[in-house]
């Protein structure tokens, strides 16, 4: 059962409002990763993106205005989600449900050609550190020479002194844009269940949420920097550089050769 057009518009809509609650300055980390996406493809006819976790569609709509000669394939793993991407941005990607970090995850996408950039925003910090290290090595293999990583999301300092003052940051920033009178994750959720033209997308949903060996942890929403920069090297990624800071939401850039 698909989702009308107009119930996706206004789920969407309510998506974006509540995300500006948690994500510090959210639509100038999304033109940052534009800009560096475009400077990445610049003199390529057509370039290949991959947007990692991408919920309804909010960064693959950006970058399809942004490059509208990409082609751009978005992977997420929930379908309630997926189903509001397909609905209100569907020119926006090709979307594909798949687990990052599972065997197989990268097949599924079904590229045609070595992509040109990997993009993702708040996403990658569920994976747990070795399912992370894993996905980091598939995109190091699969990116073309001198493609790019980029990701988007929140890196809290290791001292715990220095990680309550970007924090702070954040918050007030967020505060001081409105953002706490916005309605929240929860909030979003518990009302978008209510919805009977979700009702079946919710019943796929609750059978489809993904899980990891227990022995491999939680997810990495404690790693710094310095922490994903490590990984990131033992990857293969053999330039990494953090291009964009407000308090502890940074986008991170790692190049392959």
């Amino acid at each position: 059962m698909g989702v009308s057009g107009r119930t996706a518009g206004m789920w969407v809509e309510r998506w974006e409002r509540q995300q500006q609650r948690y994500a510090v300055d959210r639509e100038e980390r999304f033109t940052v990763i534009s800009d560096v996406v475009e400077h990445l493809c610049a003199g390529r006819d057509r370039p290949l993106l991959l947007d990692l976790g991408c919920g309804p569609g909010s960064l693959s709509a950006r970058l399809a205005r942004r490059l509208p000669g990409a082609e751009i394939v978005a992977v997420d793993t929930d379908p309630l989600l997926l189903e509001l991407a397909r609905a209100h941005h569907a020119d926006a990607a090709r979307y594909v449900n798949s687990v990052i970090g599972r065997d197989g995850w990268v097949e599924a996408l079904a590229p045609d050609r070595a992509p040109d950039v990997a993009v993702s925003t708040t996403a990658l910090h569920y994976l747990p550190v070795p399912v992370l290290l894993r996905t980091y090595r598939d995109l190091a293999a699969l990116l073309r020479p001198g493609g790019a990583l980029i990701n988007g999301d929140h890196f809290p300092p290791e001292e715990r002194s220095c990680s309550d003052l970007t924090a702070l940051v954040g918050r007030r920033r967020v505060e001081r844009a409105g953002g706490p009178a916005a309605e929240d994750w929860e909030a979003w959720w518990k009302a978008a269940a209510a919805d009977p033209e979700l009702a079946e997308l919710f019943e796929r949903r609750e059978g489809s949420r993904p899980s990891f060996d227990a022995r491999d942890g939680e997810g990495n929403r404690d790693l710094s920097v310095r922490h994903h920069t490590e990984l990131l090297h033992r990857a293969g990624f053999r330039h990494v550089t953090p291009v964009w800071q407000v308090g502890d939401s940074v986008v991170l850039v790692a190049l392959k050769d």
